[in-house]
């Protein structure tokens, strides 16, 4: 038997488990199962490992995808110039080779809806969802700026920092924070959002609740809102072609 899982924390809630199960199902794939491996701490990670007979691939949520890496046998390119992992393969040598999706289902949900005026991006957080965030960015030329709570190199501007001004010269906000998942539905990033219009799109990874209240306050303002199932969807279609079962 095949096994597959998602390791995390705090995980129960998991898009992955429900998605996989499905398709299981749906395609009358009766040799693999996928389970989620809830963790407290990244040094549960090699007894994993070592203990889940036939284990074959993992995918990697929040807070592991950068503490996996030290873990890792081998770092595919792309993952390895975002500094995070998602998808881990374990080949039948019992090697890790770690990958990143999560580029892929960012480009892939946010390209339809790119107009000529999306050229400038604000990353809200900077964890290792964030860092996929920017890769994909650049491939598709949009300038990004990261937005974090407290003031630091690489950071262009903290929430306290972020006018109205600001807001309007970048068309793209994307919020990679953790801010407004299930149960916690009444917090969201703290933004001028006032000053968001009808030519911006707001995107949040976050797909529990499918409207979170930074979408919401986008949506009310008139502008385009994503949530992050697609993106899911489809970063779970490319680990499932990288584990090649």
């Amino acid at each position: 038997m095949n096994k597959l899982g998602l390791l995390g924390k705090n995980i129960s809630y998991s898009f992955s488990k429900a998605y996989f199960k499905k398709k299981f199902k749906d395609e009358n794939i009766n040799n693999t199962t996928y389970e989620n491996f809830d963790i407290d701490s990244i040094d549960s990670f090699p007894s994993i490992i070592k203990n889940t007979k036939g284990l074959k691939g993992l995918n990697v949520t929040i807070p592991y995808k950068e503490q996996v890496l030290p873990f890792l046998d081998k770092i595919n390119k792309k993952a390895k110039a975002i500094g995070a992992v998602n998808t881990i393969k374990i080949t039948k040598k019992g090697k890790l080779v770690g990958y990143n999706t999560d580029s892929y289902g960012f480009n892939k949900s946010l390209k339809p809806f790119l107009k000529p005026h999306h050229k400038k991006a604000l990353i809200l957080g900077t964890g290792g969802a964030s860092k996929a965030i920017a890769y994909s960015l650049k491939e598709l030329n949009i300038e990004y700026s990261y937005v974090s709570r407290t003031a630091s190199q690489g950071i262009d501007y903290t929430y306290h920092s972020l006018t109205e001004d600001i807001i309007k010269q970048h068309l793209i906000i994307i919020n990679c924070t953790p801010l407004g998942t299930f149960p916690n539905v009444n917090d969201c990033p703290n933004l001028p959002y006032k000053a968001i219009s009808n030519t911006h799109i707001l995107f949040d990874l976050i797909y529990n609740p499918e409207e979170t209240k930074f979408l919401n306050y986008g949506k009310t303002n008139g502008a385009t809102i994503i949530n992050g199932l697609d993106m899911l969807k489809f970063q779970a279609k490319k680990a499932w072609s990288i584990w090649d079962l």
